[in-house]
């Protein structure tokens, strides 16, 4: 295993937890959650391979103690159960001399973060994973865990950074002969790629990538495949071709989330083509299936695009409204976009001075987070509002196809089935 963590934490340990205090008063459930993430990191740090062993009556009174304030914690919900499951699985660990039995109990808690859009958390959970476990846990637990660093990284627009984990997951994955692992490293690589800007480069990976999951039978990272090449596609213009690739990642797909994530994408291109009814018909029913957090965000911000699209005022408003629920905690990419699609709204509905004051504020968030293609968008929008000569996208409306392939009206029908 690699000797050392890239990481980008400085100072006490963990204290990204304690942040929490910032944002809510002392005594929220959401700090003393926070403070007990802090105490029982702190316990795993016990475990570590790094640092002198603690002397037996140390271990048992720190376990004593944090397991205890996590027993406070208990009528708080799902975190609170986490937290308690690492405290357990920590004592486990030290007890029996198996690093390993950790990971589960680490892994489910950076997930549950992820979803709840604590990424700078959940890329502290992993890397204490990775960390505490160098050397000690198996093979699998280890790629999985630079896998998700890799991911929560890209999401926090860190791309250099997820790169670097997603490389780590490939010679780890080569190193055993995992080949399927080996392959959902490079949809990590792609997808970094992708956000990136480069869409050429994401192209020519996607494509790669899929051929190669098609020939070596690996139905998940073929359906991943299929879904980033039909959104590189309609990034590149080209949103017909990319039509029938998302609807193939929905059919490939075999959890729910990401069904209906590529389901929410498929709405967003089918619009993009002018295929509104079709589009909302996917997006509805994403908002209807859904419980994963960015994913419902982004399919409101598209019902919210669509009405829009569609001059419906007091449907652009409802959706606007109900977007973002915590606006705060939403991962950049779907705050500029929120904004960027609020400014377009409001273009198309005549408030101008409103819609320059939402792509500016797009434009800002953008440009913190590096994301250069939405930064290039945007900016072309803000020229065409000062100069009064709007875009497509801002002004008309595209035309629905007068004669839609074949394979639009299967998927069409298709679609249609799913809502009845």
């Amino acid at each position: 295993m690699t000797t050392k963590t890239p990481s980008r934490s400085v100072g006490l340990p963990h204290a990204v937890f304690l942040q929490r205090v910032a944002d809510e008063p002392a005594t929220s459930p959401e700090v003393r959650l926070g403070q007990g993430a802090f105490l029982a990191l702190r316990f795993v740090d016990l475990l570590s391979s790094d640092r002198e062993p603690p002397t037996p009556d140390v271990f048992r009174y720190q376990w004593a103690a944090t397991e205890r304030y996590c027993a406070e914690l208990a009528g708080e919900g799902t975190e609170a159960s986490h937290l308690s499951g690492i405290v357990r699985a920590a004592g486990q660990a030290h007890q029996t001399n198996e690093v390993s039995l950790l990971a589960p109990a680490l892994f489910a808690y950076a997930l549950y973060l992820e979803q709840e859009s604590h990424l700078d958390e959940a890329e502290d959970v992993l890397e204490t994973m990775i960390g505490v476990g160098r050397g000690r846990l198996r093979s699998t637990d280890m790629i999985s865990a630079w896998l998700r660093l890799g991911r929560v990284r890209r999401m926090q627009t860190d791309f250099d950074r997820a790169l670097a984990a997603y490389a780590e997951a490939t010679r780890v994955a080569v190193a055993v002969g995992d080949r399927q692992s080996a392959l959902l490293s490079r949809v990590g690589q792609c997808n970094v790629i992708h956000f990136r800007g480069n869409l050429t480069e994401a192209e020519t990976g996607w494509r790669e990538l899929l051929r190669d999951a098609t020939r070596e039978g690996f139905r998940n990272v073929q359906a991943q495949a299929e879904h980033g090449l039909g959104t590189v596609l309609e990034r590149r213009g080209k949103a017909h071709e990319g039509v029938p690739h998302l609807w193939r990642a929905y059919e490939l797909y075999e959890d729910e989330p990401s069904r209906l994530r590529a389901l929410g994408d498929l709405g967003l291109v089918l619009l993009a083509i002018g295929q509104v009814a079709d589009a909302e018909q996917a997006l509805n029913e994403v908002v209807r299936r859904e419980c994963v957090s960015d994913n419902l965000a982004n399919a409101k911000i598209e019902l919210m695009h669509c009405a829009s699209f569609r001059r419906d005022r007091v449907t652009f408003e409802r959706w606007r409204e109900r977007a973002l629920d915590h606006g705060v905690e939403t991962a950049p990419n779907i705050r500029t976009d929120y904004h960027l699609k609020a400014g377009i709204g409001f273009a198309r509905f005549e408030n101008l001075g409103r819609a320059e004051q939402e792509l500016r504020r797009a434009l800002e968030i953008a440009t913190t987070h590096e994301l250069h293609e939405f930064v290039f968008r945007i900016e072309r929008l803000l020229t065409g509002l000062r100069s009064c000569e709007l875009p497509q996208e801002l002004g008309e409306t595209a035309p629905e196809p007068v004669d839609a392939p074949q394979a639009l009206r299967e998927i069409s029908a298709s679609l249609a089935a799913l809502g009845g």
